[in-house]
Parts: C-alpha cells; structure tokens; sequence
C-alpha cells in the first residue's frame, strides 16, 4: 500500500473495515479485534493513529513486539487460527503498522473462552443471540435451516396419502411393500429424527404445516400504484401449504393481476403475459428453496402497477454476490429442501434458475439486503 492511499484512508476516519489503535499491549484485545473482523466482511487495523486519525507513530521496538504478538494471537487465541497480513508504512517518518485480516471462510471465529466477537459500525460486539450463532454456523456450512426439528411436527401430520404418491411417482416403491418402517424410511430419507419431522419434512410432506410453522409462507399483496398503500390494494393473500402448494397458489396470484398484452395476436386470443410465466417461476422456486429457514419471517410477493417485488428472508450466503448468482454460481443453503424440489417443483438444482429467469426476460434487479438481512428481487413490467 502506497503512502499516500494509507493517509487518505485514515483521513476518512473508523468504519466497519477499519479501526485506528494507538498500539496493543494487551494479546486479549488484539484477539477481539482480529476475530470481530474474520466473523465479519474482514478489515485492516492501523496501528500507530490515534481515534482523531492523528498520526502517532511506532518504534522498532514496537514493530518487532507487535509482530511476535500477531503470530502469537493468530495462532493461540483465535480459533480457528488466521492468518492476517502485516505491512509497515513509514508516513512523515513516523512508522505505521497495518493488519490486513479478511472475512473469514470458517465462521464463526471465538476467542479462547468461546466468545464470539462481530463488527457493529466501526464498533464491535459479542454475539449472544441464537439466532446469529445459528446463522454463523450456517454460513460456515456447519448446520442448515431446513434440518433443524420443526416444531411439534411428528410422523403423525404427514400427509400419507402425497408421500405415498411421492414414493411410488420416484422409487417405485410403495409404503407398504417398504421393509423398514414409516418412522426409519422418513429418517433415512433425511425428512426426520426420532418421530419429529425436521424443516424439510414438514413443509415438504406435512399436513398443514404453518399450524407450527405459521411464518414459512408468502405474504402477498397486489397493489393499483407504485407504492405500498394498507388501505388501498386490490388483492391480498396469505399462501400456504406444503411448498408445492405454495408454488402453485402463488404463481396462480401472480397471474390473476398481471396483465395479457395481445402484440401482434388477434382480439380473441388470450394474449402474452407482460412477465414470462418461466421467469415468475424461476425466480418464486428461488425464493422458496433458497430462503434462510432460521429467520422467522414469510416471503413478501409486492406486485405494483409498475413492478413485481419478492423478498426473501435471509442476505446471499458465504461470499455469494449478484454477479456470482447471474453467472450460475450456487451455493445450496438447503440441501434436503433443494434434492426433493427438482422431484416436486419445476427446479432443476444446477445454479441456473436465475440465468433462465433472465434469459426470458432481461427487466430484472438483484438486492442483496446484509443490513437488513433479506434477498430482493424486482421484476419490471414492460
């Protein structure tokens, strides 16, 4: 790093990537340093200014501690181990070191008491909440949403008659011929554990599941304008089911307030939907497969006179960008969710669905929400 681009970055002051410190003599603070940024999008700690951005500066003496501390405290007090990069900048002739630490691909990262340490603004915090552990360890691909026990679901509230359908549509295979019995087959079919069905099982084979899961659903609105307005929609819905059932009741909302442009057709024919009907596929099986299980919140389905919205609970996992997703890259949040779709749903399980969604139809913006923790989607109409 240049001089110079250091000396602008520090006039900028403090932020969510950088933090200014004087010096380090404590190896405990350091440590809550390096893992708030590895749990977070990664940073740079510049040691030798002071919080106003003035410029301190450091001995070699300094130099030569702090770089045995650094190695000491990326190997021992963090775990699991990092590996951060040190640089010294000489500014005016007063030395600088600079600690250069990225996002971590093995969250969460804790310290040697098992504290889990995030960025807050230019801040920092302990993770207490389950909720963000959960989603950590996610990330990390440690455990997923879908896998989780559902609430108070049992073998009892499986829909007999559909998976029986199911079973014999896929495997030829019929219940009652199955050597092992209903309990050990939903098992080691990964749908449940111990008589309680998981996630999966229960909003792909359940009865009704929202009676325990009443917030894995889509909330959907048709508005007369551009902007959400309580008091004045057109249509309003609240879709449930099994995610099959989902899929199907929302597409059908979706096409009950679009619109049918006749283009060059005759008066009598149905016309073309202003948004190809594969587009409003790909993109709802998206929604529904790909969302974050462990946020209790629906899916939102907005269709404005201009626009159609779909808000997904839970921001692109691990490292995913727009760009990525565009160009086909996945990352599967829900695998027993995602094996069972491409055998329920129109979804095909390769990281396509939304290349083929732009393909038909290139009106399309990607949002993804870290803030706010939701993945939207805004659909154009001609």
């Amino acid at each position: 790093m240049e001089a110079s681009e250091l000396i602008e970055i520090i006039s900028l002051g403090e932020d969510s990537k950088h933090q200014h410190k004087i010096n380090f003599t404590n190896p405990q603070k350091l440590s809550e340093e390096i893992i708030a940024f590895s749990n977070t999008l990664g940073g740079m700690i510049i040691i030798g200014v002071d919080d106003n951005g003035v410029i301190i500066g450091l001995t070699q003496d300094d130099i030569r501690r702090l770089n045995q501390m650094i190695s000491n405290v990326a190997s021992t007090h963090v775990r699991p181990p990092v590996n951060p990069i040190v640089e010294n900048i000489l500014i005016n002739n007063k030395l600088i070191m600079i600690i250069k630490i990225s996002e971590g691909i093995s969250k969460p990262y804790m310290d040697n008491n098992g504290a889990i340490i995030v960025k807050n603004g230019a801040d920092k915090r302990k993770v207490t909440s389950r909720e963000e552990i959960q989603r950590m360890f996610q990330s990390a691909g440690l455990i997923h949403g879908d896998e989780i026990p559902a609430n108070g679901i049992t073998i009892a509230d499986l829909d007999y008659e559909y998976f029986s359908q199911f079973l014999f549509k896929e495997y030829n295979e019929k219940i009652e011929q199955n050597s092992e019995s209903l309990s050990r087959l939903l098992e080691n079919m990964s749908l449940a554990r111990d008589g309680i069905m998981n996630i999966a099982g229960a909003l792909l084979f359940s009865k009704f599941p929202q009676f325990r899961l009443p917030v894995f659903m889509i909330k959907a609105v048709s508005y007369p304008a551009e902007i959400i307005d309580e008091n004045n929609y057109i249509d309003s819905q609240d879709i449930t089911g099994k995610l099959s059932d989902i899929f199907q009741k929302a597409i059908g909302f979706i096409l009950n307030n679009l619109k049918r442009i006749q283009k060059e057709k005759g008066v009598n024919s149905t016309g073309e939907l202003e948004i190809p009907r594969i587009t409003l596929e790909e993109l709802l099986i998206n929604a529904l497969v790909h969302r974050d299980y462990f946020i209790s919140a629906p899916i939102r389905l907005f269709i404005f006179s201009d626009r159609i919205e779909i808000l997904s609970p839970g921001h692109l996992p691990n490292n995913l960008t727009i760009e990525n997703i565009k160009n086909g890259i996945s990352n599967i949040r829900n695998p027993i969710i995602a094996s069972f779709a491409s055998k329920l749903l129109p979804y095909r399980g390769l990281g396509n669905g939304i290349r083929r969604a732009l393909q038909a139809y290139q009106k399309i913006s990607f949002f993804d929400d870290r803030e706010g923790n939701l993945f939207k989607v805004v659909i154009y109409k001609q």
